[in-house]
């Protein structure tokens, strides 16, 4: 069966820039200016004219010939690296990117050197700008990662030395003068961005994303919010200008925190309080201080506010919309956290990945659409599908699954994005031929067209809602130069901050030299070793257990599944963990 949206179809996508779309539609011209950006950790203040000027700047002295002082930057030959927490300039730097047609690929600023370094092979960028902060990290894995010291831009304050910054350049735009640069024409399958997934299965992989997906992922927020205008009139907002103001705390080069403050920002006038990375009870003041309407959650955040210890009952009664994304959700935390907002907010979560920007599957308001919807025959529906979308559920035979049966989800519509950059097989074996995506996750839906989130079936974990690799993991501790370890498997289990989040436990047989070592002397070089490597957020928190084999199918693929169930079960004190 091949499910459709519900929603009216979006329009055609432009065939043009996408900075467009965003800062130049005909609209605009008609809106006052208004507080567009504020930095909470600095106080900092920008208007939306200001920052189109900064990008118009930015545009010139980026894209700018050599001789007039600018970088020279171009599509065809260059891909800009970004590694950064949360700041205006990482806003400025994207939407002048866009604007001349230079693709930009984003890196966690969470990121080790080791890491930086694979992640600056991968996306073959040219150039970087980083923060400040973060400088010493990335110029540690320039030349392991292919990337020339001297092409390495700090971000945000004033270079030192021959190294320049993005405010220095903007300067010097403003002091020379020169012609600025105009709008490069891009079509819509032009390529935008690389973003970082882990994809079905896999070590990391660079997505590709065109100017029109981008446009795409907006429009079909357009289409469900004039839609739910039609079933709910908004009451006037008790704000400081009378907008919107959304809690931007997501990091930027995660997709979800992407299109919040870069894109969507621009449906209507609206402030976007910046922070330049997550701590709970900085959050919550700001909630309270710049009186936010709207702030998009995950899991991890939403189980971090309900347990604070400092939580007063009316700190959330700003908010009027929010939702959840980037991870599976737990129904009673949403209804915990629904109980905190104002009574008229509207709580939505859905589901989404980089492959199709944004989101394809979210809750319906009620009412909304004339009563178009049914109500769903199930409790906690993941939702229905996203405008633009179609959706099918392959069972494990390859047929198509009917209302109520499991299978993996595929995804069609023009929001798929185009593959990952260099890596023609893991393309072709997710990105089919016949225009379906592969999710590697397993759904069923019900006769009404909604869908339920059943299982991830793909190996990729999603930790605090950010991907995990197992395989990088597993490969990182194969790396240890002792030669320790002869086979590993890396896979979730119990333990996270949620009963339903996995945090990832390795599994792993000894060489002959990790056998005279010891075991625990062998683990405790591990635990070392992966942390130096990995991030914090890859670290394994769930232990790391030796074994005589790692269990495998008669083709070889490691059984991840058999090894969690025979750990799940020993923490029940079934069976014995050592195997």
């Amino acid at each position: 069966m091949i499910y459709e949206s519900y929603y009216p179809e979006p329009p055609p996508i432009p065939d043009q820039n996408a900075l467009l779309h965003y800062l130049y539609r005909p609209d605009q011209k008609e809106w006052p200016d208004y507080t567009l950006y504020v930095e909470a950790h600095t106080g900092r203040r920008v208007s939306f004219l200001e920052h189109r000027r900064r990008v118009e700047d930015a545009m010139t002295a980026l894209g700018g010939s050599v001789a007039q002082g600018g970088l020279g930057l171009n599509g065809e030959t260059d891909i800009i690296g970004i590694v950064s927490e949360n700041n205006v300039e990482y806003i400025t730097l994207v939407h002048a990117l866009l604007g001349i047609k230079a693709p930009f690929a984003l890196i966690s600023g969470y990121s080790t050197p080791f890491e930086l370094a694979a992640s600056f092979k991968l996306c073959t960028i040219s150039h970087l700008f980083v923060s400040k902060s973060l400088l010493p990290r990335a110029l540690a894995a320039a030349r392991q990662g292919g990337l020339s010291p001297t092409n390495i831009y700090q971000l945000d304050g004033h270079g030192s030395g021959r190294r320049k910054s993005l405010p220095d350049l903007l300067e010097l735009v403003a002091s020379k003068n020169p012609p600025r640069l105009s709008i490069r024409p891009a079509k819509h399958s032009d390529l935008a961005y690389l973003a970082a997934s882990s994809g079905t299965t896999g070590l990391p992989k660079a997505v590709m994303v065109s100017h029109g997906n981008i446009m795409f992922a907006t429009m079909q927020v357009d289409i469900v919010n004039d839609s739910l205008l039609q079933a709910r009139q908004p009451e006037p907002l008790n704000t400081p200008e009378g907008n919107p103001v959304t809690l931007c705390y997501l990091p930027f080069h995660h997709s979800f925190g992407l299109y919040i403050t870069f894109f969507l920002s621009f449906r209507i006038p609206q402030t976007c309080v910046i922070m330049s990375k997550w701590n709970v009870a900085d959050g919550l003041k700001y909630i309270r201080q710049y009186q936010v309407t709207g702030v998009s959650l995950i899991p991890s955040v939403v189980y971090q506010i309900l347990s604070h210890p400092g939580l007063k009952p009316d700190d959330l009664k700003s908010i009027l919309a929010t939702g959840s994304g980037a991870a599976y959700l737990p129904p009673a935390f949403a209804e915990k956290f629904s109980a905190l907002i104002s009574k008229d907010a509207i709580f939505l979560s859905g589901y989404g990945l980089s492959e199709a920007p944004f989101g394809s599957i979210a809750q319906p308001y009620p009412g909304i659409l004339g009563g178009k919807v049914s109500p769903s025959t199930q409790t906690h529906p993941t939702g229905i599908l996203n405008p633009g979308h179609k959706a099918r559920i392959v069972k494990d035979d390859g047929t198509l699954a009917k209302p109520g049966e499991h299978g993996e989800l595929h995804l069609s519509g023009r929001m798929i994005t185009q593959g990952y950059w260099n890596n023609k097989q893991a393309t072709q074996e997710t990105f089919l031929v016949d225009g379906w995506l592969k999710t590697g996750d397993r759904f069923w839906a019900d006769e009404n067209g909604y869908f339920y989130f059943a299982d991830r079936s793909k190996d990729t974990l999603k930790v605090s809602g950010i991907q995990v690799s197992p395989n990088e993991i597993e490969d990182c501790l194969l790396a240890h130069p002792r030669k320790l370890v002869v086979d590993a498997s890396v896979a979730g289990v119990s333990g996270g901050r949620t009963q339903d989040e996995r945090v990832p436990r390795a599994w792993i047989v000894l060489s002959a030299a990790g056998r005279n070592l010891g075991e625990q002397n062998v683990i405790q070089e591990l635990e070392a070793w992966h942390k130096e490597r990995l991030s914090r957020y890859k670290w394994l928190r769930g232990g790391i257990e030796v074994v005589e084999e790692i269990p495998k199918s008669p083709t070889g693929k490691t059984l991840r599944r058999v090894l969690r169930e025979r750990f799940e079960s020993s923490r029940k004190g079934n069976v014995p963990s050592k195997m």
